[in-house]
């Protein structure tokens, strides 16, 4: 199971993946990498996806170095924490707290 203390003990160790998709997805969306992994070594794990393919994720509500609500999607595989994507919540689509979608 994928917990919030491995997830910042691997930030710590560099031992971060960035994948195209990850990267192209921050350009595009104007979050800095160290947005992330400050959203990382600071936010509360809020969905668990253990059935995911590689490697079981989460997505992270963590706060930008703007201090902007940030989501983060990662993996955990190998000692490594794999970055998929992340995004700045939609409060169309997320409660006032950001942490529990929205029904429909």
């Amino acid at each position: 199971m994928i917990d919030i203390t491995e997830i910042r003990k691997l930030c710590d160790s560099e031992s971060l993946r960035w994948t195209n998709h990850a990267l192209a997805r921050l350009i595009q969306r104007g979050i800095s990498t160290d947005d992330v992994v400050y959203a990382l070594e600071n936010g509360e794990i809020i969905e668990l996806y253990p059935t995911d393919y590689p490697y079981p994720s989460c997505l992270v509500l963590g706060a930008s170095t703007n201090n902007e609500f940030i989501h983060v999607v990662c993996g955990i595989g190998s000692d490594e924490l794999w970055l998929i994507t992340a995004y700045y919540p939609n409060p169309i689509k997320w409660s006032s707290d950001y942490r529990v979608r929205k029904e429909g």
